[in-house]
């Protein structure tokens, strides 16, 4: 068994590269076609991982029981999930590690880590080591993120996005139920594979592989029957996570909707150019200011190829992240970054603009911000978009699935009535046009 070592300074306990070569690193599911695509990258690079995909109301109570009632839903939902594990008996608790996000923010992404090494001194875990999944914040000499594996990752999170918005895009629309998830799993394989052997990262790979996975979208049989179109936005883990929003995706899917949830690719940019504000706003460093600038030039590339590939083959594109921007001048300002920040305000303006009027703003209890920049610019952005059919859940533990679906179902209802004068219009406009053709034969 690996040697307990701790950070003289902070008695952090540490994440020993003997512990790299024993320990299972147990890692939160918010997105699954990305998450799988980045896990075997992960273990190709020396690391044993597993991917927590457990859910249900027991995960809830574990994180009411070891974190204060007050923290908001995701953090009390990872936690939870993280300590459900550890006492599942499926894992020998003595030789695994957690790994979690953690940005430098000023909100939860940075204190997770915090909650999370407390609540397992409270259940008794506390020789379970905590890995920091960030830039430097915090070292372990058993893990290090290398510029491959970034570079990997960054071609995983492109690849899951398309994979999610092609997917999105013929799923309720396919004669063969299926057909669209059997072949994200097969890119997905394909891509891991391509990734481990150190191919498909570059520009010019990412740009042939792209245009080869939307191709093949193409040739899934489809039956383009007119449906309500629902964006989903908000707080980041839920938005993604299932488990965190009930299954919100397939509940849709249910009421014979398509889904269009935009991707991780534009949160990425998000989190970059922030810093490239502060500068602008505040001053700094030149030499990050710099160094900002060039990797959202390089993520601006990515995602025109992304825009590229889709527009081709017919295809609803990514949103661009420089229009996105654009769309909230003089409705909010660039200083709001905490959490989702405007660009949660402008996701809401931009799905209105391309189709998916009908929007989930996805809430959880405890996140200010998304409170603010979701519910409280919904006013302002139906002023300027009247078409916009937005309703904002709230998700906590005490919040009951039929309330959340049943809100949603008002929503639709509208969605639906809107859907049918839209048709009804168009069929006007087609006999009229027929008429005048008639006539002037």
């Amino acid at each position: 068994m690996a040697e307990l070592k701790y950070d003289k300074k902070t008695g952090r306990l540490l994440f020993t590269k003997q512990m790299k070569k024993e320990y299972t690193i147990l890692m939160p599911n918010m997105a699954p076609i990305h998450f799988k695509i980045l896990e075997k990258v992960f273990n190709y690079y020396g690391y044993k991982s597993d991917l927590l995909n457990t859910t249900g109301p027991e995960i809830a109570q574990t994180g009411l029981k070891y974190v204060h009632n007050d923290t908001c839903y995701p953090a009390l939902l990872v936690i939870g999930q993280f300590i459900n594990a550890l006492q599942s008996g499926k894992y020998d608790v003595h030789k695994v590690a957690l790994m979690i996000t953690q940005t430098g923010g000023g909100c939860r992404a940075s204190n997770y880590i915090f909650l999370l090494r407390k609540a397992l001194k409270k259940a008794g875990f506390e020789f379970v080591p905590v890995i920091s999944l960030s830039f430097g914040m915090e070292h372990n000499s058993g893990f290090s993120l290398t510029l491959p594996l970034i570079r990997r990752f960054v071609g995983g999170l492109v690849y899951g996005d398309q994979l999610m918005l092609l997917s999105n895009q013929t799923k309720p629309y396919e004669v063969n139920k299926g057909e669209s998830m059997a072949l994200v799993d097969e890119w997905t394989d394909k891509i891991s594979d391509m990734l481990i052997q150190g191919k498909g990262y570059t520009l010019e790979e990412i740009d042939e592989t792209l245009d080869k996975i939307t191709k093949s979208f193409t040739k899934i049989e489809l039956n383009k029957v007119p449906k309500v179109k629902v964006g989903i936005v908000g707080e980041i883990y839920v938005k993604y996570s299932k488990m965190a929003n009930n299954g919100l995706e397939d509940f849709l899917a249910e009421q014979d909707c398509e889904v269009c949830v935009p991707g991780l690719m534009g949160f990425a940019s998000f989190k970059v150019d922030n810093r490239i504000e502060d500068y602008k706003m505040f001053g700094g460093s030149r030499v990050k200011y710099k160094f900002c600038s060039m990797l959202l030039n390089y993520l601006t590339k990515l995602e025109g190829l992304m825009v590229d590939a889709a527009e081709k083959y017919s295809f609803v594109p990514p949103h661009r992240y420089a229009h996105t921007k654009e769309l909230v001048k003089g409705v909010i300002g660039y200083g709001s970054k905490m959490g989702e920040g405007w660009l949660l305000t402008a996701e809401m303006i931009e799905l209105a603009d391309t189709g998916y009027e009908n929007i989930v703003c996805t809430q959880p209890f405890g996140c200010l911000p998304n409170h603010i920049n979701g519910k409280g610019a919904i006013r302002k952005i139906k002023e300027i978009r009247p078409n916009a059919n937005i309703v904002t859940i709230d998700y906590d533990p005490g919040a009951p699935k039929v309330n959340q679906e049943n809100r949603i179902k008002l929503m639709l209802a509208v969605g639906k009535e809107e859907l049918k004068k839209k048709l009804e219009a168009e069929k006007n406009a087609e006999k009229s046009e027929s008429s005048e053709k008639s006539e002037k034969k």
